[in-house]
């Protein structure tokens, strides 16, 4: 017997979109006014790196670094996983950011505010800005040639219900995923590094599995229910998904948070800066393939028909 269709999946589908809509204009606002937090990677610069003994608080850290450095800097803390060696990195951005002048001076004011913490220059490399723009252009080509292996398997996949149609809504779900992972590394103030081109391909396979087991979910509705219209085979379909797709993104949440909180109390600014994107792209690549993709498919469909 059929399951009660109890998912308006266009209804869904705006409200969803309003979502979108405010947190992408909001990201984008704080991306103009704020500015964005480029890893040398991506910017150029250079990356100095001190190791101690003992508590030092990053706020003093900082306040000692300022003290020899004249240029826009960030720091991060980290620390490895044993616990037996702390390191604090100085992020400079821009040509010419790092000299022996310049090493030397933070060294000693290092040296002096912590004399009781044995500092130490634990490493230091600079990135010039023509190996910047190459390593952006690369990490672009990549998530070009993801999703155009995203179109092309959708495609060839669910064929039998419109190939086309379903890779390229699918593939409007996911960049709604990547718009909502790089907005929250705005809004957060998170610094744009290789952790977030990981969350990114994570994200995308996430997102995508999701997708696909809507639309499969809608290939053995049409074959077993061939009465239904479009719009409720899509309903019905989410409705029998939906359970499992929640529950599934709220367990891998539920483990992202964890290494947040570890991040937040002790101050580990690498993997903050991968767990909060991760998990509002988790969140989005939940909502995405449940009423983005496959409501856009319905309305695709269903234009294509009234033609």
């Amino acid at each position: 017997m059929a399951n009660k269709i109890n998912v308006n999946n266009k209804k869904m589908l705006k409200i969803c979109l309003i979502v979108y809509a405010v947190v992408i204009i909001t990201g984008i606002l704080f991306s103009i006014f704020m500015g964005l937090k480029l890893d040398i990677n991506f910017s150029g610069g250079a990356r100095i790196t001190y190791s101690y003994t003992g508590d030092i608080k990053q706020a003093d850290f900082t306040s000692a670094v300022k003290t020899a450095l004249d240029k826009n800097f960030t720091v991060s803390k980290n620390e490895s996983l044993a616990g037996n060696t702390k390191t604090y990195t100085i992020n400079l951005s821009g040509k010419n950011a790092l000299s022996t002048e310049i090493q030397e001076n933070i060294t000693k004011a290092l040296s002096e505010k912590f004399a009781d913490n044995n500092i130490e220059l634990y490493d230091s490399n600079s990135v010039s800005s023509s190996v910047a723009g190459s390593f952006f252009a690369k990490s672009m080509v990549a998530m070009v040639l993801t999703a155009l292996l995203v179109v092309i398997y959708v495609g060839i996949r669910f064929k039998n219900i419109g190939g086309i149609s379903a890779a390229l809504t699918a593939l409007c779900a996911l960049i709604l995923d990547l718009a909502v992972t790089f907005c929250t590394c705005a809004i957060f103030r998170l610094q744009i590094d290789s952790n977030y081109m990981a969350v990114v391909l994570t994200i995308l396979g996430y997102s995508l599995n999701d997708t696909i087991v809507v639309y499969d979910r809608v290939r053995e509705n049409k074959k077993y229910y061939p009465q239904l219209s479009l719009n409720d085979n899509m309903n019905k379909s989410i409705s029998g998904v939906l359970t499992r797709n929640i529950v599934t993104s709220v367990t891998t949440v539920i483990a992202v948070i964890t290494i947040i909180v570890v991040a937040e109390i002790y101050g580990l600014t690498t993997l903050r800066t991968f767990g909060i994107p991760m998990a509002f792209g988790l969140v989005s690549g939940c909502f995405s393939s449940l009423f983005v993709a496959g409501p856009l498919w319905v309305l695709w469909k269903e234009r294509k028909n009234a033609d």
